[in-house]
């Protein structure tokens, strides 16, 4: 079964949208002008409920099938903020917000959204119900995570969860996925080493914190090296490094920072125990101390085996079984889709976009072309598991 042809017909006007969403992008939680834009929409759709104010500035849509009493209710998400970079390519719909660009196609992912609910609004093909969620804030603000605590999938009676992701480099339209760990929970961490600051002429009378960061930068790596089994995932990227104000002065003290990156919550804990105990060692050498900030983030993606299994099957549908991968390896990105998936049963997958500007780069623009597939792909899900009898 391709695309849908009523989708193909309208492909179009979601390009529209996509491309407008594009030119007015919004960060984190002030998606005050995108959740107006999906708000009107939804109501012109003709949906049953459009809530607005979700997770502050996020919107719920919900749409019921010939048969909405069948008990059977599924929640379909999209995220809607964009990130703080400098738009590079000239393009007619480039962003119009200085310093501020879609560019990991959160603009894509809610225009397919809207697609799909216009679709599902339109024919109602289905029994039960679908609860659209367009979440703000999964750039760092952890949208998705107050989502679930304001029980948005509680008050709607969801029972299962799906998303996507466009991704650059996979086969233009193709559909990825694995059951599992799929993305990577991300911790973040910051060490302040304090040592005793001296002229750079007379270093043996102070404790040069400097030099105790600058070798905690490579001891640090000694947690994949030799504390995580090699067949296990981990990454630690110190992102940041300050230090000193003048040429002539050891500094006082020395501030690091970066992200832990792991698929285990086991290899989560290992890693925060670790890195406490290799900068405390590293600094009581140099006579200096530190203190370190672990600041959990988003959990690891987990995609349930049999809902992963049914979302790659409805793909197959759509763009053909050679077209569907489900042993894609993990990625160890993260996604705060995690906390839906912690919440319900569900599944997540990837979109290909073809040969792109990666994600998070400032020459991204998502590729229109691969937008009736996601939308279909939204579609039959619910059609599928929802038949109408």
């Amino acid at each position: 079964m391709p695309v849908i042809n009523r989708i193909a017909e309208f492909h179009p006007e979601i390009t529209a949208w996509r491309r407008h969403l594009h030119q007015h992008p919004e960060l984190l939680f002030e998606t005050v002008q995108t959740a107006a834009f999906v708000a009107e929409r939804l109501r012109a759709f003709g949906c049953d409920e459009v809530v607005t104010g979700v997770a502050r500035n996020g919107v719920v849509g919900v749409i019921r099938g010939r048969r909405a009493d069948s008990g059977k209710v599924i929640g379909l998400r999209a995220d809607m903020d964009a990130l703080p970079i400098q738009e590079q390519r000239d393009l007619p719909w480039k962003s119009t917000v200085p310093g501020v660009m879609h560019a990991c196609g959160h603009d894509g992912h809610t225009a397919i959204l809207l697609g799909a609910a216009r679709y599902l609004a339109e024919t109602r093909n289905f029994d039960g119900t679908v609860v659209l969620l367009f979440q703000p804030a999964e750039e760092g603000g952890g949208g998705g995570k107050v989502m679930v605590e304001e029980g948005v999938l509680d008050r709607w009676g969801v029972q299962e969860v799906y998303g996507l992701h466009n991704w650059p480099g996979a086969p233009e339209g193709s559909i990825l996925t694995r059951p599992g760990p799929l993305m990577a929970g991300a911790d973040t961490f910051d060490i302040t080493l304090t040592g005793k600051g001296a002229h750079a002429a007379r270093p043996h009378v102070g404790a040069d914190p400097l030099l105790a960061a600058a070798q905690l930068v490579v001891a640090l790596q000694q947690i994949a090296a030799r504390n995580v089994d090699p067949l296990d995932s981990v990454v630690v990227s110190v992102t940041r490094f300050q230090a000193g104000t003048a040429y002539n002065v050891i500094p006082q003290d020395a501030r690091l920072a970066g992200t832990v990156r792991t698929l285990k919550a086991e290899t989560r804990a290992l890693a925060e125990r670790r890195l406490g105990e290799i900068a405390a060692g590293i600094a009581a050498a140099h006579g200096c101390s530190a203190d370190v900030a672990w600041h959990p983030g988003y959990p690891v993606t987990v995609n349930h085996p049999d809902q992963t299994a049914f979302g790659a099957r409805v793909a197959a549908e759509i763009v053909g079984a050679e077209r569907v991968r489900t042993d894609v390896e993990p990625v160890m990105g993260a996604e705060d889709f995690s906390y839906m998936l912690q919440a319900r049963p569900g599944a997540y997958v990837f979109l290909g976009q073809g040969d792109t500007a990666g994600v998070h780069h400032p020459e991204y623009d998502f590729n229109d072309a691969v937008i009736p597939v996601g939308a279909s792909w939204f579609v039959r899900l619910v059609e599928t598991a929802m038949p109408a009898g």
